[in-house]
C-alpha cells in the first residue's frame, strides 16, 4: 500500500502527452491548449477614446471655449489635426486625432453648433494608449492552459481562430458486479442500480475528455476479457469500478495482468479508496476503482482527474482553501489518509457532512470539497482551521 502522493506521482510520470489537433475557435472551450498563443498586433492598436466626449489639447481647456472641427465615430479614422483652440467630437473606442492629448467628458460641456463651452474639466486623459494592454508578439496564453470563455475572447482578439489543442483522451468506462442492474430497471432481491458508470462518465466529460459508457460487466472472466479487448480498439484508458480488491469475485486485477498490463500500484493509503489499481501496457492505461460510489468519486477526483489532464498537457491544480470547521471531529486511528466531505456554510467556514460509509453517495450531492487528513489520530474542535480541497476546479 502506497501513499496518495506516491500514487499520484507514479500516475503523472506514466502519462504520455497525446497528439495535438487544430480545431475551430468556437469548439475550443474546455480543451487544453497545445501551443503558445502570441498577439499579432498591439492592443489597443491605436490611441482610442475611453468615453464619449471631445478630443482636445489640455493646454486649451483654460480658455473655456473650443471650436469643433470634425466628428470621429468608432470605426472611422480622424481626418484632421487638433490645433490650438480646436477639438473633435469623439465617441468611445474611436481613434484619438493627432494633436489631441486628452478627451473632455461630454457631461462637462455645452455645445452650440460648432462652438463648445467648457463647464468643467478633470485631470484624467480618458485615452486608452496604444499597446498599453498587449504589444505585438507578446505571449498572451501559454501552452497547457484549459481554455475558458475569457481565453476565447483573447484568442479572437489576436486572430487565433484555429488553435492547436491536445486530442481528447478516450476513456472506456465499466462497472463490474453481477449484482448490478441498469438504472432503468427496478432492482430485484440482492440487486442494486449501477450509478458508478454514470457518475464516472460525467466526471470524465467535465474534464473535456471523451467518455464511452460500456455499462455493466458480470463477474465472469470471459465477459470481462471480451469487453476490455473490444474497448482497447478505441480507448486510451480503461476505467473500471468494482472487482479490484482481494475477494473471490474480484477478478479485475488478474484479467488486466493477462491482457499485458503492468501495475504501478494496487493499493492506496486513502479512506475511502484503498483498493485502487493503476497500470499500463504497450498502448493503453488502466485504472481500477473501488465499487463503492463515494470511494469511486473520491479516487476519480484525486487521482484519475489529474492523470487525464496530464495526458492533455495540463497541470491540474485544485483549489485548496483554509477554513474553520463548525463541528468537532475525532479520529482514533489512521493508517490511511481520510477524505472527509464538507460543505461551505459561510465564507471560510465548513461543515463536515455525515455519511454512513462509502456507499452513501447522496452525501456527495451536498459536498463542495474534501478535508484530506494526515496519517494518525486527530481531534478537532469548532473553530479549528483545516485545509479544504475544493471541487470548484
Amino acid at each position: 500500500m502506497i501513499t496518495y502522493d506516491e500514487a499520484k506521482s507514479l500516475m503523472l510520470k506514466a502519462a504520455t502527452l497525446l497528439p495535438a489537433e487544430n480545431i475551430a475557435l468556437e469548439a475550443a472551450v474546455g480543451r487544453i491548449l497545445a501551443e503558445n498563443i502570441h498577439s499579432d498586433l498591439d492592443m489597443p492598436p491605436f490611441d482610442k477614446s475611453a468615453m464619449d466626449g471631445y478630443a482636445c489639447r489640455r493646454e486649451d481647456l483654460a480658455s473655456g471655449r473650443l471650436t469643433i472641427i470634425e466628428e470621429v465615430p468608432a470605426g472611422a479614422w480622424p481626418k484632421k489635426i487638433i490645433n490650438r483652440g480646436t477639438c473633435a467630437r469623439i465617441f468611445t473606442g474611436a481613434p484619438v486625432p493627432k494633436g489631441a492629448d486628452c478627451v473632455l467628458m461630454q457631461e462637462y460641456t455645452e455645445r452650440d453648433g460648432n462652438s463648445l463651452r467648457i463647464i468643467k474639466s478633470d485631470t484624467a486623459d480618458h485615452i486608452c494608449r496604444k499597446a498599453e494592454d498587449i504589444c505585438n508578439g507578446d505571449l498572451v496564453i501559454e501552452r497547457g492552459e484549459r481554455i475558458t470563455p475569457a481565453h476565447i475572447a483573447v484568442m479572437a482578439s489576436v486572430g487565433a481562430t484555429f488553435p492547436k489543442v491536445a486530442r481528447q483522451p478516450r476513456v472506456a468506462i465499466f462497472a463490474t458486479g453481477s449484482e448490478l442492474v441498469d438504472p432503468s430497471i427496478c432492482p430485484g432481491p440482492a440487486q442494486i442500480r449501477n450509478s458508478n458508470s454514470w457518475q464516472l462518465s460525467a466526471q470524465v466529460r467535465s474534464m473535456g475528455a471523451i467518455a464511452s459508457n460500456f455499462g455493466i460487466l458480470s463477474d465472469k472472466e470471459e465477459v470481462i476479457v471480451e469487453a476490455l479487448e473490444r474497448a482497447m480498439q478505441s480507448a486510451d484508458l480503461l476505467l473500471l469500478s468494482g472487482g479490484v480488491s482481494t475477494g473471490d469475485y474480484d477478478l479485475v486485477p488478474g484479467i488486466l495482468k493477462k491482457l499485458g498490463f503492468k501495475f504501478a500500484f494496487q493499493s492506496v493509503a486513502v479512506q475511502p479508496g484503498r483498493p485502487t489499481v493503476f497500470g499500463q501496457n504497450a498502448s493503453h492505461y488502466c485504472c481500477g476503482l473501488p465499487g463503492n460510489p463515494i470511494a469511486a468519486f473520491v479516487i476519480m477526483e484525486m487521482l484519475v482527474k489529474p492523470f487525464i489532464y496530464c495526458l492533455m498537457g495540463h497541470n491540474h491544480k485544485p483549489l485548496v482553501v483554509e477554513a474553520c470547521i463548525n463541528k468537532p471531529m475525532e479520529r482514533k486511528k489512521g493508517q490511511r489518509q481520510a477524505c472527509i466531505p464538507v460543505r461551505f456554510i459561510a465564507p471560510g467556514q465548513v461543515e463536515p457532512l455525515p455519511y454512513h460509509g462509502p456507499a452513501h453517495i447522496n452525501t456527495m450531492t451536498r459536498a463542495e470539497g474534501l478535508i484530506i487528513s494526515q496519517f494518525g489520530a486527530f481531534s478537532l474542535n469548532p473553530g479549528d482551521k483545516v485545509l479544504v480541497r475544493s471541487f470548484a476546479i
